[in-house]
Formats: structure tokens, C-alpha cells, sequence
């Protein structure tokens, strides 16, 4: 049966109830009730009967069960795949898996194990194609990771050629320290920690990125590393992997030092860099830079060939003095309340508190600039003012230096790509104590270690997508007290579950929920679209 419109001249349509039937091997119709007088609605609930749609309609005459969480996974699959993530990955278990822990570590964060607990909620058959799988397969997953990790990064750097049309003529580098909570890591060592985690092994991780701060590619080093000797493995990666001939490499003070400049002159590579504190008190007593020359305009002195970008910036000079002055009266502060002690207890030693306050004097960096005397009983303090004086004079100033020709970029070009560095240390804050948690690291073999930042790394380009495309559409908190940043999405996704209809012993029915007016948003900014199941 079927529902026909039948034109009527000039008169409404008839709407006619009909049926197909066989008469002499010939397709015959008749007409079973006109149903010109009933509403539109009932009219298009008979067609929709007719068409089957009501079939399954058992599957809501019970309540449905509650699946795995699909939102969530389904919309960091979608912009993986939008940056060539998983095509760059590959499509065997092993990729999947790896895929899976990229994914994991923007929403989830935590080790294997917690990772093999939380996939329990998430729809991880239906987005990934994935069957169960336990710790041991992420571990496996993330020794892939790291014998394949040249090659992904090799493949998404194609990629990214292909979507900016030329490679970027600047690169930015920078390293940190990650600190291990364990003693059996295979690149685990001291070494100077950032953290300012005292007694902990650590690894080195130097993290390479365009101008704009999108990474690119990541390395990890032994704990002990110098910051200077990870500058050579860049430059390999730049050549063999990326096949770049010509361009800028930008690191941080102190780390493109004589031997990492001749590495890049030798590899035809130009850098800018700045200049540590002795190394311009050096050059100020040589007569070569003064310091009349730094304000906050951006001053150019040349010098043997080499560029100098001098720079003075007063709000980090006031920091810097008011700093000084917090630390020098806390330590003020303490030596009254040593000698008020002293004063009131006669057993008590002066020497003994002497000790600690040189010692709070050596921990604060504060040798040299004051000293700690003890006068019978009571300690006091004397100010070195010459000295205060020459730790201030350089206050807020720095000096950026550069090999690269003045035709090339201006001196303002040349500060300002050095101050780009900023943004791979706001990926390190994201990596190591933002979103991503790259630690605790909860690996010990050196190929897991690897393919654990790596996976990070990963992480981290899927997270400043899905940023990006939030920002566009709402904007960031300091503009909007109501944008939806990535936690909030993230969260807002979790609610996103599959819902698992029964219709009989043997057929069970999957579907999604209509989204709700803030999931809906979130979908439109990401430009995600839900399938329909």
C-alpha cells in the first residue's frame, strides 16, 4: 500500500489510499479510501508507517541500556584525522592502538593501565574498530611508536608543506627537563632540573616548532644532557627528515653556543639567539655593547661580523627590582625574629641561626649582595649597595644576536622572532602541566620513554587544533566570561553516549542522542558532524 497525490484542476489534490497488485502478469492499482479530509500530519504518519519507519517501534516501549561514551572519542578521532594524524599513522592494530593513546592523552591523561580502565566507558569498537586490549598491547603500541616516530613525523610534515604551500623560514627551538618519580628509567639521570625537584632522575626533551609554534618534531635526551649538544639533532632532523636547505634557527639564551653556531654555519643554517648575563657584561667591559643603549626601543650594534639587538623591557625591570627588595626584606624579617629568639632564650646559639641565614642568603641567590654579620649575640645585615647596584643595572635588559644579513630581516624582525619563543614554552607548560601531563612518566625501557613523548607531542597539535577552532568561534576567557574552552568541550563531549535499544532476543538497535543546545555548539565550532546511526 501507498499514499498518492492525485492533481484535482483547480481544486486541492486528492490524497487516495492505493494499492499495487498483479492481474495477468500486468501491475494494476486500486484506490482503497481517499483521505483528502484528514490532516496533513496523520496523513504523513500513515506514509511514514507505510514507508516502514515504525517497524522497530518495540525498540521504545522499554527504557534503553546506557552504552560506551562516543562523543568524545568520535570528535578527537575527526580532528586527528583532519590533521593527518591517522592517515600518518597508518591503519594496523598497532596504529590503532597508537591512535588510541594520542586520543587518550588529550581527554585522559594517566598510564596504560588507567588508560586500558577508562576505555571500559568509551565507545573504542565503535569509533576506532578496535577489539579489547590490555596494557601490554598500549606498551607494544608505544614501542611502534618510537621505531616509526621519524617517519610519522616525516608524513605530517608533508602534510603541513602541503597545506602552507613552502616551508617556514623560520624554526624555533627550545629544551626542558621532565622529572621521574622512578629509579629504573633507562635515560634517567641528574642533571640541572627545572623543575626544582632536587634528587630526582630526569629526562631532556627539546621540542622543534615553525614560527607560529605548531610542533613538529620532539627528541628525547639523557637527563644529563647539555642544552647546547641536542642543537646537532635538530639540525638532522631539518636536513634528512625535512629536507630543508635554507633557514633561521631560533633558540633560547645560552643554547646555540660556539659549537652549535658552527654545526648550523657548517649545515649553510643561519640562528638568532641571546646572549647570557656574562656574556654581555663581557661584551660592556670589551666597550662593544654600552649600556646607554638599551631602552625600549630596539637598538642594533654590529660587531665582528654579528648582529646585537639590544632591548630593555622597564615592567620586567620593576619585577626584577621589586623582587630583590621582597627577598631582602624577608630576609630582614627572619633575622629580627632569630634575634627576638635569642633575646628571649639564653641557651639559644647566634651561631647556629648565622648558619641558617647564610644559608637562606645562598638559597635565594643573595651572595655577594648582602652579608650576615653577628654582633655579640644579634645578627645583622649589611647591604652591599655597589653590588645591588650592578645586579640591577642589567635589570629588564637583553641582547639578541644573530648571523643573519640586515637585507635579510631588520633588527625589530630579528627581536621579534626570538621572542616567538614564547610559544613553544607555552606548548612546554601544556605538555608537562597543562592538559597533556607528560609526567609522571610511567615507563622504564627507552623505546616506551620515546614513544611516550612522542605520543604527546601528537597529543599536543590535536589540542591546539581543537583550541583554535574554540577561539574562533567563542573567544577566550580574558574577552568572554562565558567562552567554552577545551576542558569544557571535553567535558560537554562525555555526555555523548551510545544508547543500546533491545527489540527482541535477538536484535538489539544503536543509537545516538539528539545533542543538546552547548553540545551543539561545541560540534559547529569544531565543525564535527555526528554520524547518523
Amino acid at each position: 500500500m501507498y499514499i498518492a497525490t492525485v492533481p484535482n484542476r483547480n481544486s486541492p489534490p486528492a490524497i487516495l489510499l492505493r494499492e499495487s497488485f498483479r492481474q495477468n502478469g500486468k501491475v494494476k492499482n486500486r484506490t482503497l479510501a481517499n483521505l483528502s479530509h484528514w490532516l496533513p500530519a496523520r496523513i504523513e504518519a500513515l506514509r511514514r508507517l507505510l514507508r516502514g519507519e515504525f517497524d522497530q517501534a518495540a525498540e521504545f516501549s522499554r527504557a534503553p541500556q546506557l552504552g560506551g561514551v562516543f562523543g568524545l572519542l568520535f570528535v578527537l578521532k575527526q580532528i586527528a584525522e583532519a590533521l593527518g594524524i591517522g592517515a600518518a599513522l597508518g591503519h594496523s592494530r598497532l596504529a590503532k592502538l597508537a591512535l588510541f593513546l594520542v586520543l587518550a592523552r588529550v581527554a585522559h591523561q594517566g598510564s596504560r593501565l588507567s588508560a586500558v580502565r577508562w576505555a571500559e566507558d568509551q565507545a573504542v569498537a565503535e569509533v576506532l574498530g578496535l577489539s579489547k586490549f590490555d596494557e601490554d598491547d598500549l606498551y607494544a603500541a608505544l614501542d611502534d611508536l618510537a621505531a616509526r616516530q621519524r617517519k610519522i613525523e616525516t608524513r605530517l610534515y608533508r602534510r603541513y608543506l602541503a597545506r602552507r604551500g613552502q616551508p617556514p623560514r623560520l624554526f624555533l627551538y627550545d629544551v626542558t627537563s621532565s622529572y621521574l618519580e622512578g629509579e629504573k628509567n633507562e635515560l634517567g639521570e641528574y642533571g640541572y632540573n627545572r623543575d626544582g625537584k632536587r634528587g630526582k632522575l630526569q629526562i631532556v626533551i627539546g621540542l622543534l616548532a615553525d614560527e607560529e609554534g605548531e610542533p613538529l618534531a620532539v627528541r628525547v635526551f639523557e637527563g644529563n644532557r647539555n642544552d647546547s649538544t641536542t642543537v646537532v639533532d635538530q639540525i638532522k632532523i631539518l636536513q634528512e627528515q625535512f629536507g630543508v636547505e635554507e633557514l633561521v634557527f631560533v633558540g633560547d639564551r645560552g643554547m646555540v653556543k660556539s659549537q652549535g653556531k658552527q654545526a648550523l654555519s657548517g649545515a649553510g643554517m643561519r640562528y638568532i639567539t641571546a646572549l647570557t648575563d656574562p656574556e654581555i657584561r663581557r661584551l660592556l667591559g670589551q666597550g662593544t655593547l654600552q649600556l646607554s643603549l638599551f631602552s625600549e626601543t630596539v637598538w642594533e650594534v654590529e660587531g665582528e661580523g654579528v648582529r646585537y639587538i639590544l632591548r630593555k623591557n622597564p615592567a620586567e625591570a620593576e619585577r626584577e627590582q621589586h623582587r630583590l627588595e621582597d627577598k631582602l626584606a624577608k630576609l630582614q624579617a627572619k633575622i629580627q625574629a632569630r634575634n627576638e629568639q635569642v633575646r628571649e632564650h639564653p641557651r639559644c646559639e647566634p651561631e647556629a641561626g648565622q648558619r641558617a641565614m647564610v644559608a637562606w642568603v645562598a638559597r635565594h641567590q643573595l651572595t655577594g649582595l648582602v652579608e650576615i654579620k653577628l654582633e655579640g649575640r644579634q645578627l645583622k645585615v649589611e647591604r652591599n649597595e655597589e653590588v645591588i647596584r650592578r645586579a640591577l643595572e642589567l635589570a629588564g635588559c637583553y641582547v639578541v644576536t644573530t648571523d643573519v644579513a640586515p637585507a635579510a630581516m631588520s633588527a625589530q624582525q630579528v627581536h621579534d622572532s626570538y621572542v616567538s619563543l614564547a610559544k613553544v614554552e607555552r606548548d612546554f607548560r601544556t605538555l608537562k602541566t597543562g592538559l597533556l601531563e607528560v609526567r609522571p612518566v610511567w615507563v622504564r625501557k627507552e623505546s616506551r620513554t620515546r614513544g611516550h613523548v612522542f605520543c604527546c607531542l601528537l597529543a599536543l597539535k590535536a589540542s591546539r587544533e581543537m583550541e583554535r577552532r574554540l577561539r574562533a568561534t567563542f573567544g577566550t576567557t580574558d574577552t568572554r566570561a562565558d567562552a567554552i574552552t577545551l576542558p569544557d568541550a571535553l567535558l560537554a563531549l562525555t555526555r555523548l553516549c551510545l544508547l543500546h535499544y533491545t527489540v527482541d532476543e535477538k536484535t538489539t538497535l544503536t543509537k545516538l542522542p539528539q545533542p543538546d543546545a552547548r553540545q551543539q555548539e561545541i560540534l559547529k565550532a569544531l565543525s564535527v558532524t555526528l554520524p547518523a546511526l
